[in-house]
Order: structure tokens, then C-alpha cells, then sequence
């Protein structure tokens, strides 16, 4: 046996869970990409926004508060303001009330994000409890964490097989076969596809593309203090990054599992709804790239044994806000191969539990 437990991806998911396995059970990590969080974690807008997606999510989100805000260097103030035009007076309320938004007049948004146009914004609400997250030392962090107590992480190891006998999994890969008596499926927008590979049902996950355009900071503006910025009904978001700004149409769009890009025609209808807010055209890009975010069909993580075969492990469906929940998710997962009581609420545990799909 190479592994008590075989973790499948090398995103945050796999990666943050490998650090809290390691001290306590040998640990075999396989990430296909040359390098961990080759995918949704390498292309994520980076915020810890806790009340941000399901109740689920959201418990989640606020349980890892304490190892955010007590790891140095990992947060950083950020803010998140929400601005609406006519027409946008229901979704603008009910998400400003989802995310503990505070109202705020237009001129204290164009105060603050002075390339609002008072002319287009009709409401606006901020909170300042939302940072940005340092993905890279978070990811760096716990590579280290997992190494420094025994796990080995492989990159370049695609896995091609999956076969269980007497107990334990066979895993073969791309440059060698790995046997574990416990494998955690974290592969991201691929994770049906890898249950398929070891005869488990797949749960029906669906992931959606998200394009994102980098820009310059509007009239050579200091953009370093402004907040994150949605456009009511989540049309689309901006985000301040290295003295540009991330610019995205925040669109779902089902598609398989690849290594995504950009769709030009809808980045370009998104920097529209943009630019219509503000008074500064979008005249270049700087670059661009996408995402896959990958849901479950309830969108509510998924965390737990499956049902019928209790050595492959569900670690999936992170859908976007896989980086503000990892400390929780992880620990969560961890307790749960271990046979620990989990230090989350037993309802949380019965919500993110892949038996809620009666497969």
C-alpha cells in the first residue's frame, strides 16, 4: 500500500485537505497539471466574502473566519459595494440583504469608486467585510504544510484507472499507479468523470464557464483602494489587481470539463454592462482568460463518503467559492475520513453529504 488515502486533484480543495490529513494518515496526491491549482483555483477572483452563496456555503464560509484572519499575510481589506440601475430594485434588495450590505447614497459610491456614473447608478450598499485572498501563499502554505508531514503531492499524474479490490483502490496514472484504501475525489470539473473511471455513480456536477478581462485602471486612476464591485444581479463584477482591474460578465455557461478560455462575444457584451455604469470606456485589454466554476445540482458543496461505496470520498462542487471555505471544507472532510467528530454542526454535515442525492 502506497497511501491510507489517495486525494484525486491538486486544486485548493485536494491541496488544503492533503495539509490536514498528513499528520495522521499517509497521503498520495495526484494532480494531472504540471503544477497544483492549474484550473479554477489559479483563475479564482481571490475574495473572502463569507455570506457570499448557499446556507451551506455560507456556514462554511464564516467557520473558516478564525483561520483567515489568524494566518498572517493571507487577507488583505478589500470592501464590497453592490450598485443597481432602474429596474434593478428587487434583485439589488435581495442581495444586499443576503450579503449584510449596507445602503449608501450614490454620491458616497462615486466618493469612493469615483468612475461611477451618477447619471446610471441608482443605488448603491457596501460592506467593508470582505478581503482579498492571497491564493498563492494560501495554496504555498498548505502545499508545504502537507510536504512538511509526509505527503507527497505528484503533478503530471493525469489518472487514466481507478479499480478497487480487496479493500483497496488501485489508482493508475500517467506515470505510475498509485493503491490507497481511501480515494477523495477533488477534481474539480472533472469529478463525475473520475467516479465514472471507479464504477460510482456520478452526481450530476455542471461546470460553468466564467470569462474575465483584465483592463486598465480607467484614466490612469489609483484603483488600489477601491472596493470589489458587483452590478446588481451579479451582471457583472469588477475587481481591483496590481493597479489594473479584473473585469468579468460573470456568466454561467454549461460546458465540459477542459482547460477553458475566454468567449469574446461574451466578455465584450459583459465590459457593456460595465462600461455602462461608469464613465470611462474600455478602450484595450490587458488580458484574458476563464474559469470552470462546477456545481452540484442543489449548488451546495459536496463533502462526504458516497453512499454506496464508503472508501471513495466526495470533495466537489466548490462552484466558485472554493478558496473562502477551504479551511472549513477541509477540516470538515479530514475529520470525516478519520472518523472524528467533525467540529461543524451535525446539520451542516447532513447538507453537504452526497447521500442528500439518494443515489
Amino acid at each position: 500500500m502506497d497511501a491510507d488515502v489517495v486525494i484525486i486533484g491538486g486544486g485548493i480543495a485536494g491541496v488544503s485537505l492533503a495539509a490536514r490529513l498528513a499528520p495522521f494518515a499517509s497521503v498520495v496526491l495526484l494532480e494531472a497539471e504540471p503544477a497544483l491549482g492549474h484550473h479554477a483555483s489559479g483563475r479564482s477572483a481571490a475574495l473572502y466574502e463569507p455570506r457570499y452563496g448557499s446556507p451551506a456555503v455560507v456556514e462554511l464560509s464564516l467557520a473558516s473566519a478564525d483561520f483567515f484572519h489568524k494566518t498572517k499575510g493571507i487577507l488583505s481589506p478589500r470592501g464590497l459595494m453592490m450598485v443597481g440601475c432602474a429596474g434593478d430594485e428587487a434583485a439589488f434588495a435581495t442581495e444586499a440583504a443576503a450579503m449584510a450590505l449596507e445602503p449608501m447614497t450614490v454620491a458616497e459610491a462615486c466618493a469612493m469608486v469615483p468612475v461611477l456614473n451618477p447619471e446610471a447608478v441608482t443605488m448603491a450598499a457596501f460592506s467593508p467585510e470582505a478581503w482579498d485572498i492571497d491564493t498563492d501563499l494560501l495554496m504555498q502554505s498548505f502545499a508545504r504544510t502537507a510536504r512538511a508531514a509526509g505527503a507527497e503531492l505528484r503533478t503530471g499524474a493525469a489518472v487514466t484507472a481507478l479499480c478497487h479490490k480487496d479493500e483497496m483502490w488501485q489508482v493508475t496514472t500517467a506515470n505510475g499507479s498509485v493503491t490507497g484504501r481511501v480515494v477523495v475525489n477533488a477534481a474539480g470539473a472533472w469529478v463525475d468523470r473520475v467516479a465514472q473511471m471507479a464504477g460510482v455513480q456520478p452526481l450530476g456536477f455542471t461546470p460553468y464557464r466564467r470569462s474575465m478581462a483584465r483592463i486598465p485602471a480607467p484614466e490612469a486612476m489609483d484603483v488600489s483602494r477601491w472596493p470589489m464591485i458587483f452590478g446588481a444581479g451579479e451582471a457583472w463584477y469588477a475587481k481591483p489587481d496590481a493597479g489594473a482591474l479584473i473585469v468579468s460578465p460573470a456568466e454561467e455557461d454549461a460546458t465540459d470539463p477542459h482547460d477553458a478560455w475566454a468567449d469574446d462575444m461574451v466578455l465584450a457584451e459583459g465590459l457593456a454592462r460595465y462600461e455602462a455604469m461608469v464613465t470611462a470606456p474600455v478602450t484595450r485589454l490587458l488580458s484574458n482568460w476563464a474559469g470552470l466554476r462546477t456545481f452540484a445540482p442543489d449548488r451546495t458543496l459536496v463533502i462526504g463518503a458516497d453512499a454506496r461505496h464508503h472508501s471513495f470520498f466526495w470533495l466537489a462542487g466548490q462552484g466558485g467559492q472554493g478558496f473562502q471555505s477551504c479551511p472549513a471544507a477541509s477540516q470538515l472532510a479530514a475529520d470525516l475520513i478519520l472518523g472524528r467528530a467533525p467540529e461543524v454542526s451535525a446539520d451542516l454535515v447532513k447538507a453537504l453529504s452526497p447521500s442528500r442525492f439518494g443515489r
